[in-house]
């Protein structure tokens, strides 16, 4: 076994491997799993391993404890707002995540957990199938705290359900519960908590007994309209969500927040 290529021993991400399955654990239980600064550096990193590890063939993606990922650590936002040129390291990070993730040739499977809330959701979405717990909610609620849904989602969910639901949901950035989430074809199954695990390690044990070459082809096959699409649109998305971060409407959605009210947006 002294061929495989050791796992990167990160802070936030646990990475681990069963035989030729590689699981990638986002793991700021505490948090909900929240992705503060060292979380977003690391993901990047984690995909980049996991893309080019020679000693995998299927890899899953989960998170620790109650959520799969609650979306933006709060006090990192506010920091990012209140510093903007901080945000654009954010950004080409952000984009290395959608690329690398895309460009990953290797089956990946969403185990969702929990809730999985703005980039948590672009995480989820952008797998190639999702299992996600009944309880479990879903969205990209940008705009309600005054941000463009620039780091991805834009690209994904009009690609799972179709414009007229993606407009929907990312204009107003609803939460679904996974049970809704598996109705329109925005994730493959929603199943029993208890069953999560069974369900995920059969789907990962059926990929594992299968012609390796024909999977891995037919996944770079089917996201090569998914990888044009993100070229054309994440250069925009990020300079857009950049724009927004300098907003005043973005630092009332973060005060909103904080204070457990309505926002009270100006337009501004």
């Amino acid at each position: 076994m002294s061929d495989m290529p050791p796992l990167p021993n990160l802070a936030t991400i646990a990475m681990t491997r069963e035989g030729r399955l590689l699981r990638i654990t986002l793991n700021r239980p505490e948090a909900m799993n929240a992705v503060d600064l060292h979380l977003h550096d690391e993901l990047a990193e984690a995909l980049w391993f996991a893309q080019s590890d020679a000693a995998s063939d299927v890899i899953v993606l989960t998170g620790a404890g109650r959520a799969f990922s609650a979306g933006g650590d709060l006090d990192h936002i506010e920091h990012n707002a209140r510093n903007p040129r901080l945000f654009d390291h954010e950004a080409r990070v952000a984009k290395r995540i959608v690329s690398t993730l895309l460009d990953i040739d290797k089956p990946v499977v969403c185990r969702m957990n929990g809730h999985a809330v703005g980039l948590g959701a672009t995480l989820a979405l952008l797998c190639d199938v999702i299992f996600a717990a009944e309880g479990a909610r879903i969205g990209d609620p940008h705009v309600g705290l005054g941000l463009v849904a620039g780091d991805g989602g834009a690209v994904i969910w009009a690609q799972r359900i179709g414009l007229t639901r993606a407009k929907e949901y990312l204009l107003t950035g609803e939460l679904l519960t996974a049970g809704k989430a598996a109705e329109i074809g925005l994730i493959n199954h929603c199943v029993p908590a208890e069953e999560l695990d069974a369900r995920v390690d059969a789907f990962c044990a059926k990929l594992l007994s299968g012609a390796m070459v024909a999977i891995r082809a037919t996944k770079v096959l089917t996201n090569l309209e998914l990888r044009r699409l993100a070229t054309a649109l994440m250069d925009a998305g990020i300079a857009y969500e950049s724009l927004s971060v300098r907003t005043a409407d973005h630092l009332e959605g973060i005060a909103a927040l904080r204070e457990k009210r309505p926002p009270r947006f100006t337009g501004k």
